[in-house]
């Protein structure tokens, strides 16, 4: 009778190490490709302002996007 009554004990345990084990791979993936996706639409941004503008410069245009993404991802 004594392990009838751990085994719910044993799954709370299993439940919680599954959650935070969850939540440490979410957390990880986050951090590790926002700097990714950043870099992609920065890149996407100058490409674009290459094909619009006729004096292109990319110094000029990779500050601009940079701004500008990151003004977008605060809001």
């Amino acid at each position: 009778m004594k392990e009838l009554k751990l085994v719910p004990k044993y799954n709370l345990i299993k439940f919680a190490v599954i959650l935070v084990g969850i939540a440490i791979i979410f957390y990880f993936l986050k951090t590790g490709f926002t700097d990714y996706n950043i870099q992609k639409s920065v890149s996407a941004c100058v490409l674009a302002k290459k094909q619009t503008s006729e004096s292109y410069d990319l110094e000029k245009a990779r500050k601009f996007c940079k701004e500008k993404i990151k003004k977008i991802k605060k809001d």
